[in-house]
C-alpha cells in the first residue's frame, strides 16, 4: 500500500518501480507455458513508455504536477493497478493470454487518464505524452474482462473523454514527421529526446504509416545498429533491438541488412550486458538464424556461444527459452557443437555422436578427450548418452575412431555412473581382447584400454565378467610399464571388493605371489607402487601363502623399501605386508629383527602422533600392528628389545593422541597387554636381598607389590597407561573395547587382584567397564563379567559400585547372552542379588 506520509516524489518512484518490475516477462510461472515469449512484446513495451512518463511526472523533474489529494489519489490507483498486473502475470495458477494482457493496458490506460486529469498545472509537453500513450493504451485490441473495473470508470471515462479533446491541438504540436524522426534518431543525443523518437519511430512501422521502401531508402536499420554501438543507456538499446525486432517480423528482406559480420558482433556484445537488452538480442538472433549463412555468422561471433549457454541456464526465462531455440538452430555446424561442449553444454555434442558423420563423430570423441571435464560435465555427459555411441565407435569403427573413442571414455570413466554404463555397453571383453592383440596397428590402443579396464575395475560389477583377473595377471609379464601399471591398479581394485573371494583365491592359486615380488625390484617407482598395493591385498588374505613365498631378500628388499621410498602410499602398504605375515613364523620375525626393522618403523610411528592425514593414519595402523609381533609375551627378548626402543611410551602416546584411530588405539592396547602379562614375573619384590643398592621409593609399584620400571618390567602403572585406557573405554568408538578391557586384566591376575580393583577405581575405571558391559559385543561382555567379579570380591567396591551394576547384570540376565548366565549369576550372588545355588550358575 502507498502511505500518505510519503511525498508526491516517493509514490512516483514506488509507481515507477512497479511498472519495471510488471515489463518484466514471467520466469518459472504456469503462465509463461501459455503464452510465448513474443506474446508480451508489446505489453512490454507500452510499459516501458508508462515508466518513462512517470519519471518525467516527477515534480524534481519539472513537470509542474502539484501535490494534491486528487493527484495522490489518481497516482495510487495507477499504483493498484500495476500491482494487480504484476500479482497476474506471476500467478501460476491462471494462464496469461492476449486478451488479458490487453485487459491490462486498457485499465491502467483509464488511471493514467486521470493523473493527466487531476494534474491541472502539468506541463504542456507532459500531458501531450500522456495523452499519446493513453490513446494508444486505450485502444489496444477489444473489449476483455483482465482485471477490468468497468463499473468504477463511467464517471472517470466521462473525464477522461475531456482530456482527449485538451489534448489534440496539444499532441499535433508535437507530432514529428517521419523524415524528422529519423533525423533524430540519427543525430539525437539527449536520452530522452531519442527514447521519444525511437517511441514514435515505432509506431510508425507498427500503424504502416510508412512502409518497406521508405524504411530502405531512409536506411532505417543501419541507422538504429549504428545508434546501437553509440548510445550507452541500456534502457534504449532494448528499445532499438525491440524494433528491429518489429522489422524484421514486418518485411523478411530487413534480415539482410542485420546478418553482417559487423552487425551480428553488436547484437551478441547486447547478449552479455543487462537482462532484458541481453533477452532482447536473444529474441532477435533468433528471428534471423533462419538460413545456414547467418547461423554461421552468428556461430562464429567470438563469444555468442559461451553467452547463450549462460543464458540457457540463467533464471529469465524468456531468454532461456530464446537461447535453447537458437543453440539449437546453431548446433547443426560442428564447430558450434563443439565450442558448445567447451561451454558445458553437451547434448549437440552427444547428438553428433550418435547421427554424425563418421568425421564428425571422431571430432566430437577427440574433443571429450581434450576438455577439463568435472564431475558434473561427466554426468551430465554419461545422462545424455554418451557413453553407447562412443562405446560403439570403439566396437565398429576404424582405426581413428578406435583410438578417439577410447581416449573420450577414459575421459567419461572417471565418475561411477559412467563405469557402470561402461560396464552395462558389454565394452570389458573386447577391452581384454584387445590387450592380448598382438597385431602392430592397434598398438597403440592398448595404453588407453588398460586404463579404461583399471577404472572399470573400481566397480564391484566387473565381476560379472568371469576369469577378468586372471587374464589381466597373465599380461602383467609381456606389457609395457603403461599397461603394467593400469593392470596393477585394476587387479588391486578388483582384489578389495568384498565379493571377489573366488576370484582372490584363483589368482594367488595360479601364481600371483611369484609374479608380483620380483616387482619389488622395480625401478619404475609408480609401478612398484602399484605392485606393491596389490600384495598388501593380497596378503591380508593369504598371509601363509604370501610367507611361503617370501625369502629373505624380498623380505630385506620390502623393509628398504619402507625405509627410503618417498611414497607415503608404499611406506604404507609395505609395512601392511609386514604386518600381515604370520606372527607364528620365527624366520620373518628374525629376518626383520636382521633387517633392522624397529629401528626403521618406531621414528616413522612417533611421527604420525600428531597428524590425522588419512596416509598417516593407515601408516600408524599398519606399524602399530607390526610391533605386536615384537612384543608376544612368549619372548621376553623381543620385548626387552622392544622397550628398549622407547616402544612402550609411544604406544601410551598413540593412545592419547586424538589423530590415532580407533583401529591404532586397539593394536596400541594389544601390545601393552602382551607386554604387561610379564610384569609381575619381572617386578623386583618388596624386600630384594641381592641389590648393592636397593630401589628407590619412586620405583616401588603399589599395584604389583614390588619395584617397578618402564623398561624392565613393563609396567602399564609406572608408564601411566592406566588412565588412558579407560579413556578410549569411555568414548564413543568400540572397536577397541576388547583389547583395552585385556590390557586392564592383567592387573587384575590373583595374587595383585586387590591392588589392581583400587587402581581401578582410582581412575574412574569400574564405571567404565559397567558401561561397556551394556553396550559391548559378547567377546567384550565376557570380559567386563571376569573383570566385574574379582571387583566386587572386596565389600567396599560392591558397597560403592554395586547398585550402578545391579540394573545392567539384571538386564543382561534376562536378555543376554546365554554363554553369559553363569557369570551374570555369579557376580549377581556376590551383589545378593541371587542365591549361590539359582539356575543362573
Amino acid at each position: 500500500m502507498l502511505t500518505e506520509s510519503r511525498s508526491l516524489s516517493a509514490l512516483l518512484s514506488e509507481v515507477q518501480s512497479l511498472a519495471d518490475q510488471v515489463a518484466e516477462p514471467p520466469k518459472d510461472s504456469e503462465s509463461s507455458s501459455s503464452s510465448s515469449p513474443d506474446s508480451f512484446f508489446d505489453f512490454r513495451f507500452i510499459i516501458d513508455k508508462l515508466s518513462l512518463i512517470l519519471d518525467q511526472l516527477n515534480p524534481h523533474n519539472g513537470s509542474g504536477l502539484a501535490d494534491t489529494p486528487e493527484v495522490r489519489k489518481a497516482v495510487e490507483s495507477l499504483g493498484s493497478d500495476l500491482s494487480r498486473a504484476r500479482a497476474l502475470l506471476t500467478s501460476e495458477s491462471k494462464a496469461v493470454t492476449g486478451q488479458l494482457l490487453e485487459g491490462l493496458t486498457r485499465d491502467l490506460g483509464r488511471s493514467l487518464g486521470l493523473v493527466a486529469l487531476t494534474g491541472v498545472d502539468l506541463a504542456v509537453g507532459v500531458k501531450a505524452r500522456i495523452g499519446a500513450l493513453r490513446k494508444e493504451m486505450m485502444s489496444t485490441g477489444s473489449s476483455s474482462p483482465g482485471l477490468s473495473r468497468d463499473s468504477d470508470f463511467e464517471t472517470e471515462s466521462e473525464a477522461v473523454g475531456e482530456i482527449e479533446v485538451v489534448l489534440e491541438e496539444e499532441e499535433e504540436v508535437v507530432e514529428l514527421g517521419a523524415e524528422d524522426v529519423v533525423l533524430q534518431i540519427k543525430n539525437g543525443d539527449e536520452e530522452e529526446e531519442l527514447m521519444l523518437a525511437l517511441w514514435a519511430l515505432n509506431d510508425l512501422i507498427r500503424e504502416q504509416t510508412v512502409g518497406h521502401e521508405w524504411i530502405q531508402d531512409e536506411g532505417v536499420v543501419e541507422i538504429l545498429l549504428n545508434r546501437l554501438t553509440s548510445v550507452k543507456s541500456s534502457n534504449i538499446r532494448s528499445t532499438i533491438i525491440k524494433i528491429l525486432r518489429n522489422l524484421v517480423a514486418e518485411h523478411p528482406d530487413h534480415k539482410e541488412r542485420m546478418v553482417d559480420v559487423g552487425s551480428l558482433s553488436t547484437l551478441v556484445k547486447s547478449l552479455g550486458r543487462e537482462a532484458g537488452e541481453g533477452r532482447e538480442a536473444a529474441g532477435l538472433l533468433l528471428a534471423l538464424s533462419d538460413s545456414p549463412a547467418a547461423r554461421r555468422r552468428i556461430g562464429r561471433v567470438q563469444g555468442c556461444v559461451i553467452i547463450l549457454v549462460s543464458m540457457l541456464n540463467g533464471d529469465d526465462h524468456a531468454a532461456s527459452c530464446y537461447s535453447s531455440s537458437l543453440l539449437d538452430a546453431l548446433s547443426g555446424d560442428t564447430q558450434n557443437a563443439l565450442h558448445m561442449a567447451e561451454a558445458g553444454h553437451f547434448k549437440p555434442l552427444v547428438q553428433h555422436l550418435r547421427d554424425g558423420s563418421d568425421m564428425s563423430k571422431i571430432l566430437m570423441a577427440s574433443a571429450l578427450s581434450r576438455i577439463k571435464l568435472t564431475d558434473q560435465n561427466r554426468a551430465a555427459l554419461g545422462q545424455e548418452g554418451a557413453v553407447e555411441p562412443l562405446a560403439d565407435m570403439f566396437n565398429t569403427g576404424k582405426m581413428e575412431a578406435k583410438l578417439s573413442a577410447l581416449n573420450a571414455l577414459h575421459a567419461l570413466s572417471g565418475l561411477p555412473e559412467n563405469v557402470q554404463r561402461l560396464i552395462s555397453s558389454g565394452i570389458v571383453l573386447p577391452l581384454l581382447q584387445l590387450l592380448f592383440s598382438v597385431t602392430s596397428a592397434l598398438m597403440t590402443l592398448r595404453e588407453p584400454a588398460a586404463a579404461i579396464l583399471a577404472r572399470i575395475a573400481q566397480s564391484e560389477s566387473i565381476l560379472v565378467n568371469k576369469d577378468v583377473a586372471q587374464q589381466m595377471l597373465s599380461l602383467l609379464g609381456p606389457s609395457s610399464p603403461s599397461i603394467k601399471y593400469h593392470l596393477l591398479h585394476a587387479l588391486d581394485s578388483i582384489c578389495t571388493h568384498p565379493g571377489a573371494s573366488r576370484v582372490r583365491k584363483k589368482i594367488t592359486e595360479r601364481g600371483a605371489f611369484q609374479l608380483l615380488l620380483p616387482f619389488l625390484s622395480e625401478p619404475n617407482n609408480s609401478i612398484r607402487v602399484a605392485a606393491v598395493n596389490l600384495l598388501y591385498t593380497l596378503s591380508k588374505y593369504f598371509p601363509a601363502e604370501l610367507s611361503e613365498q617370501f625369502g629373505e631378500t624380498y623380505l630385506v628388499k620390502l623393509v628398504s623399501i619402507v625405509a627410503s621410498s618417498v611414497s607415503e602410499e608404499e611406506k604404507a602398504a609395505g609395512v601392511g605386508i609386514l604386518s600381515n605375515l604370520p606372527i607364528s613364523d620365527k624366520r620373518v620375525t628374525d629376518a626383520l629383527l636382521t633387517a633392522n626393522v624397529l629401528h626403521i618403523v618406531i621414528p616413522m610411528l612417533d611421527s604420525t602422533v600428531a597428524s590425522s592425514t588419512p596416509m598417516k593414519r593407515w601408516l600408524s595402523e599398519n606399524i602399530s600392528r607390526l610391533l605386536i609381533r615384537f612384543t608376544v609375551p612368549s619372548d621376553k627378548k623381543l620385548q626387552r628389545t622392544c622397550a628398549q626402543h622407547e616402544v612402550i611410551p609411544l604406544l601410551v602416546k598413540l593412545l592419547s593422541s586424538e589423530s590415532s584411530s580407533i583401529i591404532t588405539k586397539s593394536r596400541a592396547a594389544t601390545s601393552l597387554t602382551q607386554l604387561s602379562e610379564n610384569s609381575l614375573s619381572l617386578r623386583k619384590p618388596r624386600k630384594w636381598r641381592w641389590a648393592c643398592v636397593p630401589p628407590s621409593a619412586e620405583s616401588f609399584c603399589d599395584v604389583h607389590d614390588g619395584f617397578c620400571h618402564v623398561k624392565t618390567t613393563y609396567c602399564l602403572v609406572k608408564a601411566k597407561a592406566v588412565a588412558p585406557l579407560i579413556q578410549v573405554l569411555v568414548g564413543e568408538e568400540r572397536e577397541a573395547d576388547e583389547a583395552v578391557l585385556s590390557a586392564i586384566s592383567t592387573l587384575l591376575v590373583d595374587e595383585i587382584c586387590e591392588n589392581g580393583c583400587n587402581c581401578l577405581a582410582e581412575v574412574s575405571g569400574i564405571q567404565a567397564v559397567v558401561e561397556a558391559l551394556e553396550s559391548g559385543t559378547v567377546k567384550v561382555q565376557e570380559k567386563c563379567l571376569w573383570i566385574l567379579e574379582r571387583v566386587f570380591r572386596s565389600e567396599d567396591h560392591r558397597k560403592k559400585y554395586g547398585e550402578g551394576a545391579e540394573r545392567v547384570l539384571i538386564d543382561l540376565a534376562q536378555k543376554g547372552d546365554v554363554s553369559l548366565k553363569p557369570a551374570v549369576g555369579k557376580i549377581l550372588a556376590q551383589l545378593e542379588l541371587v542365591q549361590m545355588q539359582s539356575s543362573y550358575f
